[in-house]
């Protein structure tokens, strides 16, 4: 019998700035965004962190662009057709993108975010608002406030101290520290979840809505 062949290696994935980025979002999904650096993100690519320089700025640059491959996953509103469900799916769309990457919130709301990708996104924003009768000051105020629920929401909804399951749990668990005389509505409130005659757990449709139905008579 001749010599057994060698086996080769498996190849390693050749750095690419794409490869560089989506890593750092896999990483801070599951690690968080205060965790990550240049140092760890090499560690997870296997490679020494300043390799990384070839194809990230900096970590801004970074941050950057993280923000922008979630921003990517937002259905941006189409100008004409029913502003309001543009409005609706493009606030729900951005919803779901966010609770999938729980640290991109306060990215956005902390950070001035000018990517092309970005830009895009507010252009067609703007243009579905403006096409559809609002002014252009009405329009930014429209899609703020908007935005403004949907990140405020989604900051509450990430930290909420309990499971939705356990809410009617902890409603009980509460309702010594109520008083009927002290306290009358909100032991009345926490009697409803207790019962199941209400959930009690806030919801995102509800709010954004009132916005929607707000903003028409505004139109």
């Amino acid at each position: 019998m001749g010599p057994k062949p060698k086996l080769s290696k498996p190849k390693r994935e050749r750095l690419s700035r794409e490869l560089v980025l989506q890593a750092a979002v896999s990483f801070a999904d599951e690690h968080g965004i205060e965790s990550l650096s240049m140092r760890r993100l090499g560690q997870e690519l296997g490679v020494e962190a300043m390799s990384l320089y070839n194809h990230i700025k900096n970590k801004d640059d970074l941050l950057d662009a993280m923000v922008e491959i979630v921003v990517a996953d937002i259905e941006a509103p189409k100008v004409g057709g029913d502003w309001r469900e543009a409005m609706r799916r493009r606030a729900n769309s951005a919803h779901d993108a966010l609770l999938a990457h729980p640290w991109a919130t306060m990215l956005l709301v902390s950070r001035a975010n000018v990517g092309p990708r970005m830009l895009r996104y507010v252009e067609a924003t703007v243009g579905c608002l403006v096409e559809a009768g609002f002014s252009y000051v009405l329009a930014d105020r429209a899609w703020n406030a908007i935005d403004s629920h949907v990140y405020g929401f989604t900051l509450q909804e990430l930290n909420f101290p309990f499971d939705p399951s356990e809410y009617g749990e902890v409603a009980k668990q509460f309702l010594p520290m109520l008083p009927a005389d002290e306290f009358p509505h909100m032991r009345a409130l926490s009697e409803l979840v207790i019962e199941g005659k209400h959930d009690g757990l806030q919801d995102f449709s509800f709010g954004l809505e009132i916005l929607l139905v707000g903003l028409e008579a505004l139109r």
